[in-house]
């Protein structure tokens, strides 16, 4: 393939990057704890911890957990905020030998139980917050051992005896940490191609499915992310690049943009991370992060939208910025031109998927430019767009975005035939994304092969909202859409046929709310007599969507 997109890359950065460097990712932290020993590298409510603090609670952790019997490989699941808990949880795991499994905290049970499952987590680390979801399906997972943090754990300050749920094994978080102390840690060998993280994302059957993330994948891209963002560091109208970069983490870390872009890069290149555990409390958030001069600010679309348009915000003073990662979902050209605006920062829209690690392609983080695009392909990937039958389409053409590169996952966790669907012989992923791309190389979102739906940056899969709309008692049939909602970018709609002819509004809500984690929750019920189908009996969301459009429109 003619990499057309090299000729318009920002000057400095390299065609391709060196993920060979490394053997695992834990060569990769080591090395930033042992060279960034006496920086701090995390805050949260005003507590700060170094990288060499990190350094040794992480191998208590890791010795903790190689003293439970777990194997190289065995799953580890983490649900938790962004906590001072997390970074060390993270590098624990991976340093025992073990795989990561980042949980959504605000999991319902019903969502929590199927991830666990699937993934065969034999451990998690959880915020004592959440253990009354665990404690409804523990019973029915494979997990034996149970850390159990709270807010309090690592600021210093005593937190109060709580009565303990009754989880199997439970320990406190800084009990945990004291039995580590205690124990040795062992050396595991690991290479590139060893499974690092399994990072959920939504499936075709209504269940989500477990990209498979080795070693490789992640070190690939935090170098790939490194070496984009060198322009902007050294950008002369902003003087010389600062000694430490401070980062705003508003970002969950449990989602594999904030996992990439925050905490792993942020250790690759000791930098400061401002951990924010709730960005909707805009108070808190200006109140974390204004005693900072700020250097990069990763967020989506949403956020920056939030905080450009409030006057505290934009009362601070940000000199200092020198990147924003606009990802997750589109960035919308106002949303651009105020953050500009009241940054003198540009959001350099880039665009990932959890199965790329996520970022495959990104603006030049040295232009002032809103273009509408998702940037030019990283350094070490191919983007190619494809027709139906796999090939090729003309530049300008519409076709599927297919991404090839280092970061690329090994696969779905235990699902062959998802694998063998989502990618070509030639080993390109298929992102589901309908795209162009222009003679420069840079690359446009135009629709969705998929019914996805992207609420805030998070996927959503109708199959798993119908799934579990229909279980609700006086639902005959349903279907799940998105619509445009301002605040989110969309939002999700669903169209109920009764059984029962009673049934309201209310009561679809609730038993939504009972099932579905916050971004799933439908936020529209419509009642209708029949849902548009195929000859066959296949809903047709397409028309359904069509529709909404025109009702939209007129």
């Amino acid at each position: 393939m003619d990499r057309i997109w090299l000729k318009n890359y920002p000057k400095g950065v390299p065609a391709e990057i060196d993920w060979k460097q490394y053997s695992s990712l834990v060569q990769l932290l080591e090395e930033a704890f042992a060279k960034y020993r006496d920086r701090n590298a995390y805050v949260c409510f005003g507590k700060t911890i170094t990288f060499g603090e990190i350094d040794e609670l992480s191998k208590r952790f890791a010795s903790w957990l190689q003293s439970k019997e777990l194997a190289k490989g065995d799953r580890v699941a983490i649900m938790l905020p962004n906590l001072l808990q997390y970074p060390v949880a993270l590098a624990g795991v991976l340093r025992a030998g073990l795989t990561v499994v980042n949980v959504n905290p605000l999991y319902t049970a019903r969502e929590l139980e199927h991830q666990l499952k699937d993934s065969g987590a034999k451990a998690i680390v959880i915020l004592e917050n959440f253990a009354p979801t665990l404690q409804q399906v523990v019973a029915k997972s494979q997990v034996q051992q149970v850390v159990l943090c709270a807010f309090g754990d690592m600021l210093g300050a005593g937190t109060a005896a709580a009565p303990e749920p009754p989880l199997p094994n439970a320990i406190r978080f800084n009990a945990m940490l004291a039995e580590g102390a205690r124990l040795q840690l062992r050396t595991v060998v690991l290479s590139q191609e060893d499974a690092a993280f399994l990072q959920y994302t939504g499936g075709t059957t209504g269940l989500s499915k477990g990209a498979t993330l080795v070693h490789r994948n992640l070190i690939a891209n935090v170098l790939q992310s490194e070496a984009w963002m060198q322009p902007a560091l050294s950008n002369p109208k902003k003087g010389p690049p600062p000694e430490q970069l401070n980062f705003v983490c508003a970002l969950p870390l449990y989602h594999i943009f904030a996992m990439t872009v925050c905490c792993l890069l942020g250790m690759r290149v000791g930098a400061f991370n401002i951990l924010i555990p709730n960005p909707r409390d805009v108070p808190a958030l200006i109140k974390e992060i204004r005693p900072y001069k700020v250097h990069a600010f990763p967020a989506v679309n949403t956020l920056y939208n939030l905080l450009a348009n409030n006057e505290e915000f934009r009362a601070l003073d940000w000199s200092g910025l020198r990147v924003s990662n606009g990802g997750g979902m589109a960035v919308l050209r106002a949303v651009a031109e105020q953050w500009l605006k009241v940054t003198g920062c540009p959001i350099c829209e880039g665009y990932g998927l959890s199965e790329t690690s996520p970022s495959a392609t990104c603006n030049p983080t040295d232009t002032d430019e809103y273009n509408g695009t998702i940037g030019l392909p990283l350094p070490s990937t191919e983007i190619a767009i494809l027709d139906d039958d796999g090939n090729l389409v003309a530049l300008g053409q519409r076709g599927e975005i297919a991404i090839r590169g280092p970061q690329v996952m090994a696969g779905y966790w235990q699902h062959p035939d998802e694998t063998a669907n989502a990618m070509t012989p030639d080993g390109f992923f298929k992102s589901g994304d309908i795209g162009v791309m222009d003679e420069r190389g840079y690359v446009k979102i135009v629709d969705r092969k998929k019914d996805m739906i992207l609420v805030s940056g998070f996927n959503v899969y109708p199959n798993e909202v119908e799934d579990v709309i229909t279980g609700c008692p006086g639902v005959l049939e349903c279907a799940a859409i998105g619509v445009p909602d301002k605040n989110s970018g969309e939002t999700v709609k669903v169209f109920v046929v009764k059984r029962d002819p009673a049934l309201s509004e209310q009561d679809v809500m609730a038993y939504a709310a009972l099932h579905l984690t916050g971004y799933k929750k439908p936020k529209h019920v419509e009642f209708r007599a029949e849902l548009p189908k195929t000859n066959v009996g296949k809903i047709l969301r397409r028309e359904l969507r069509e529709m909404e459009l025109k009702k939209a429109s007129s």
